[in-house]
């Protein structure tokens, strides 16, 4: 059973679960999510409720509902969204040997209290008529006035941004974090607007040259029916940042047990099913996910664009400067 709750109306969502079954609060709004729904009540005869919204509000309600919370699961897109769910207490650690074994140390909470599920690369797509990839290099390097009025990506406020913003203070120090959003800003041909398929349409459009963007909207609209978007996608090549130093920038979706969780072996259970080679390939072939278990493969499109260096930093440490990304892109006027 899924339900999509206004924020109103999720502090009544608690009527909507039975005991002795695993309930979930997700911001995950897909198709590959409802299948595995189904597989995995099917392989346990655990039921499955879910309450669907965005991240804020699924964590506002469970600080809310504190030990009254029906949710025995929390999945949610983005390190800096899970990395502040355990800041407020609204995790508990776990033991799960089918976890360590199946999502890599980089990829988990150092006291086990979220696990990555799916990754996506955030990456440049470029127009190859326009740009030399030789010209690329780093996330810093759009910061290059030779790029004035060629780069753009959408608005800081957004939790891609600003895990990217995040991450680059974690690896080079605020300095240089604020010298990059400083020049990226001064390269933007106008201010940031829309989400990222429309900076993938804008590039094919002319508006820009180069667009940062996660590899999942670049696959979902080749792997979409709108014949439109994917001839656009088709027209442009994408560029995985950083091989020579940190790797491209990974953004995960992940999953947590909930502090007050009532079925906490269920939802232990539920948890290593999204992560075993089976559930993986299911997201990865529906979303154009990479997999967070290395053991599954990922899917034709995403295979096509090659192996590349991923950046392998432990994700607290990029959860933990959320707020100075914040901070740095208001400095920078990165709206």
């Amino acid at each position: 059973m899924i339900k999509k709750l206004t924020v109103g109306a999720l502090v009544l969502a608690s009527s909507l679960f039975a005991s002795g079954e695993v309930n979930v609060y997700s911001q995950r709004h897909y198709d590959s999510d409802k299948i595995l729904l189904k597989q995995f009540e099917e392989k346990t005869g655990i039921k499955v409720n879910v309450v669907t919204a965005k991240a804020e509000e699924l964590v506002a309600k469970l600080t809310i509902e504190g030990a009254n919370t029906p949710a025995d699961v929390l999945i949610t897109a983005d390190i800096g969204n899970l990395y502040q769910a355990k800041e407020r207490n609204l995790l508990q650690t776990i033991e799960s040997k089918t976890l360590n074994e199946n999502i890599p140390p980089h990829l988990r909470d150092t006291d086990n209290q979220w696990f990555a599920l799916t990754k996506r690369a955030r990456v440049f797509v470029y127009n190859p008529n326009k740009v030399n990839p030789d010209d690329l290099t780093d996330y810093l390097g759009l910061a290059n006035p030779k790029f004035k009025g060629k780069v753009i990506t959408r608005s800081s406020t957004a939790a891609y941004n600003k895990s990217l913003l995040a991450s680059i203070i974690a690896n080079h120090g605020e300095e240089k974090a604020l010298e990059f959003s400083k020049g990226l800003v001064n390269n933007f041909p106008y201010n940031p607007k829309g989400a990222d398929r429309d900076q993938i349409r804008a590039v094919a459009a002319g508006d820009a040259d180069i667009a940062i963007v996660n590899t999942y909207y670049l696959g979902v609209m080749l792997n979409g029916e709108d014949k439109k978007d994917v001839e656009i996608a088709k027209s442009l090549k994408i560029f995985f940042p950083a091989q020579q130093t940190t790797g491209t920038h990974m953004n995960i979706s992940g999953a947590g047990v909930t502090h007050y969780s009532k079925n906490k072996e269920n939802a232990i259970k539920f948890i290593e099913f999204l992560s075993s080679v089976e559930a993986q390939e299911v997201f990865a072939e529906a979303n154009q996910e990479f997999p967070a278990n290395p053991k599954a493969k990922s899917s034709a499109i995403v295979t096509s664009w090659g192996k590349f260096k991923e950046d392998t930093i432990q994700l607290n440490e990029v959860g933990k400067y959320n707020k100075e990304a914040v901070e740095i892109a208001t400095k920078a006027n990165w709206k």
